[in-house]
C-alpha cells in the first residue's frame, strides 16, 4: 500500500509501497520488508528499488507511464520485481554495472539497459534525480538525490539510525561509512533519507551518529534487517 506522499510545487511527489519478501544470501534465506518508492507526478513515474511485490507495485502506478526502473543495488530484494515491473510498460532498467553479479544471482539472464554512473541523473516531471556512487553494502550501490524534492533515496547504504546491510559483496565497512560521510553528509540538514528498509531519517540526525560508526558501534540502530 502507498503510505507516504510528498508533493513539490508542481506536483512531483513520493509514494512508498512497502513489501514482505525473502532475500537470499550467503546461502541463508531472511525474511525481510523492502520499501519501492515511486517518484512522480498524475503522468509519469520512476520506480526505485521494486522489491517481492510486482502487482501491489503496479497498482500503486494505476495508469502513469513508467519512465525507469531504478536499482540502488543489486541484490534479490531490491531487483525481484524489477523485470515484471519494467515490462508493464516497456521501460529501461538501471543498475550500476559493479553490481551485475549480484543482478545475475536472480536474473540470471536479462542485462539492465542502463549503466548508472556517479553523477548521471534521471527526470521525472519537473524533479531531478542525481546518481551517487555510494560503495560499501555492495560495490555498485548508489543513492539518487533530488535537490527539488529534498530527499535523498538510500537504498542499502544507509538506514535509520545505521549503515544498511553488508552482505558477501561488500567492499569494506571504512568505505561504506566514507561514502556516507562523502556523499551524503554533505547534503542539505534537512534532507529526507528514504531508505530501502524501515523508516525514513534525515541528514541532520544521521550527521549526528558519524563519529560513534566511525568509532566502530554501526550496529544500533531503529532499523533492522
Amino acid at each position: 500500500m502507498a503510505d507516504d506522499e510528498k508533493r513539490d510545487d508542481e506536483g512531483v511527489r513520493i509514494e512508498c509501497v512497502e513489501t514482505v519478501g525473502t532475500l537470499s544470501l550467503d546461502d541463508a534465506d531472511f525474511e525481510v520488508e523492502n520499501n519501492t518508492w515511486i517518484v512522480g507526478d498524475d503522468d509519469e513515474v520512476i520506480v526505485i528499488d521494486p522489491a517481492h511485490d510486482a502487482e501491489a507495485i503496479l497498482k500503486a502506478i494505476g495508469e502513469r507511464e513508467i519512465l525507469a526502473v531504478i536499482c540502488t543495488n543489486g541484490y534479490s530484494d531490491h531487483v525481484e520485481a524489477a523485470i515484471e515491473v519494467a515490462e508493464a510498460d516497456g521501460a529501461p532498467i538501471a543498475l550500476h554495472p559493479r553490481d551485475l553479479r549480484l543482478w545475475r544471482m536472480t536474473h540470471l539472464e536479462t542485462t539492465p539497459e542502463i549503466e548508472m554512473a556517479d553523477g548521471g541523473a534521471f527526470e521525472v516531471g519537473d524533479a531531478r534525480l542525481e546518481v551517487l556512487h555510494t560503495p560499501g553494502a555492495s560495490r555498485g550501490s548508489v543513492c539518487l538525490y533530488s535537490e527539488e524534492l529534498g530527499a535523498v533515496f538510500t537504498g542499502d547504504t544507509l538506514l535509520a539510525g545505521r549503515p544498511g546491510p553488508v552482505g558477501e559483496e561488500h567492499v569494506d565497512l571504512a568505505r561504506q561509512i566514507t561514502s556516507i560521510g562523502e556523499a551524503l553528509l554533505t547534503l542539505p540538514m534537512d534532507t529526507r533519507v528514504l531508505p530501502g528498509h524501515g523508516d525514513e531519517t534525515t541528514i541532520r540526525v544521521e550527521s549526528s551518529n558519524f563519529d560513534r560508526w566511525v568509532a566502530g558501534d554501526s550496529t544500533t540502530g531503529p532499523a533492522t534487517v
